[in-house]
């Protein structure tokens, strides 16, 4: 077996698992850590000019962004997902820039915001 392929079920695997003991507090914990992993990857690829990798990695983040955007519950806390929802369009807007324009410093941009939100996410969760 191709040690990639094997490495690549292992980590599928452990998402999988991770997953399937997770509280919905922590799955948007686990979102925001492979939002900003993604993010990391894309910058990588970038300054390597890996274009394929660039694009995966981008799309894949993209798409986290877009699972957040629909976690969000707009029943309760219409304020607080508003701001939030208004965030993740643009951080998503800026990441298609930064692919557009081969621009990591927006790429930074995004990183910062998210962090600063995931940051948040966390300490709520230590006081649950």
């Amino acid at each position: 077996m191709n040690a990639q392929v094997a490495l690549k079920q292992y980590g599928q695997v452990k998402v999988n698992a991770g997953v399937a003991g997770a509280s919905s507090h922590d799955l948007i914990k686990m979102l925001y850590d492979g939002l900003l992993e993604r993010i990391a990857q894309t910058k990588g690829a970038m300054e390597q000019k890996d274009i394929e990798l660039k694009n995966k990695r981008l799309n894949q983040a993209v798409a986290i962004v877009s699972g957040l955007r629909e976690s969000l519950n707009h029943e309760s806390g219409v304020e607080l997902s508003t701001r939030l929802d208004d965030i993740y369009d643009y951080v998503q807007r800026r990441l298609w820039q930064a692919h557009t324009q081969n621009n990591v410093n927006m790429l930074d941009e995004c990183t910062a915001l998210v962090t600063e939100i995931s940051s948040a996410w966390a300490e709520i969760g230590s006081q649950v």
